[in-house]
């Protein structure tokens, strides 16, 4: 029996179907909650733009579902983790497995096997679904919740949000971006003309700007002279001269909305034009180490499984590991930040707080039951 890795087999389907059900459980109870809150927050803004209503908060919360699951999946292992520890521990499940010659390993596999297989669910989720809705609903806001602007071709694909450009000391300034190359199309527009010393000198606003080949064609602008105070309409007018359509992508890529394969892809970019990569590189590396979290859930909160529960000790195991789970997403959200702005390099800001962790709960699991 200390041979094999896994329980038998009857054995590891039961406790993988407790796990899943308790995963699933408490992931349900969280996005509903989290949910309704966003709701009550965003349902103002959703409604004051014009002709929405009922439809337009439905399509928000599928938005925001996914991106709920993906950031609360790993939460809901861990608690789902303690709960069914610790009801295996209360109901001498546990004991009698260890009586049966189990190893503390041994009784941890079937959970080990399950949050592998979360794992990799949870990064195809996020790279399919979460990824298109973190793009769509950022563009969906820069438009004020109104409708989203589309590409010539009629698709609204290839949204991006809050586009910011500078030209020598001038702004160029976007809510959104459809297109690619020179059918790129900007819509709500603002150009920030500057002096010396960064002072505003003009302002002009547009709907749609279009690449003009050099600069950037504006549509029925108007504009605000600073000084004079005064504000007038304008014909077509071309700003932006230094910026084409290549410096415009690479300065608008939304790493968020953008899967593993097309980050890697715009990082290639970024590195060929000698920009700086720290930050995506760090999420991209992150986009493998943050759905693995999961399988640190059932090593970190093993600690609930063992002991005996009568001691009255079992508490307090629970809050321990509760405590060593919490601390990962800390220490794994400060290790991003860090590697963000250069502090870490990339690949240790990403994998450093995961194998950090492996080895503080293989430690604990060690020392204290094997």
């Amino acid at each position: 029996m200390q041979l094999d890795f896994f329980p038998s087999r009857t054995l590891t389907l039961y406790l993988a179907k407790l796990f899943v059900v308790r995963i699933l459980a408490v992931l349900i109870m969280l996005v509903v909650v989290l949910l309704a809150l966003d709701l009550l927050s965003e349902t103002g803004d959703i409604l004051a733009a014009p002709g929405n209503g009922q439809a337009e908060i439905l399509r928000y919360a599928s938005l925001r579902v996914p991106q709920l699951v993906s950031r609360f999946l790993p939460y809901s292992v861990l608690l789902a983790t303690l709960i069914t520890l610790v009801t295996l521990n209360q109901n001498s499940e546990v004991v009698a497995m260890k009586a049966a010659g189990l190893s503390a390993h041994q009784v941890l596999a079937p959970l080990l096997l399950t949050a592998a297989v979360i794992a990799g669910v949870s990064f195809g989720f996020n790279e399919r679904i979460v990824t298109r809705a973190n793009a769509t609903i950022k563009a969906w806001q820069a438009a004020e919740y109104g409708p989203i602007p589309e590409v010539e071709s009629g698709a609204s694909s290839g949204v991006r949000s809050n586009i910011y450009l500078t030209d020598g000391d001038n702004i160029l300034a976007a809510s959104t971006l459809t297109g690619s190359g020179k059918d790129i199309v900007l819509t709500g527009v603002t150009w920030y003309a500057r002096g010396p010393g960064g002072i505003i000198r003009e302002q002009v606003r547009s709907a749609r700007a279009t690449y003009a080949a050099p600069g950037w064609r504006l549509e029925n602008p108007v504009a605000f002279d600073v000084a004079g105070a005064v504000t007038q309409a304008l014909p077509a007018r071309v700003v932006g001269e230094a910026l084409t359509p290549e410096r415009i992508m690479l300065q608008s890529v939304d790493v968020d909305g953008q899967s593993f394969w097309e980050l890697g892809e715009s990082i290639a970019a970024y590195d060929a034009a000698g920009r700086n990569t720290d930050e995506m590189r760090a999420k991209w590396w992150h986009r493998l180490s943050g759905p693995l979290s999961a399988l640190l859930m059932p090593l970190l909160g093993s600690i609930a499984a063992f002991g005996l529960a009568r001691s009255g000790q079992l508490f307090v195991r629970a809050i321990i590991g509760m405590a060593l789970g919490f601390a990962y997403f800390v220490v794994d959200n400060a290790a991003l930040a860090m590697g963000s702005f250069g502090g870490y390099p990339p690949f240790l800001a990403a994998w450093a707080p995961f194998f950090l962790f492996l080895l503080v709960g293989e430690t604990v699991l060690i020392r204290t039951e094997e």
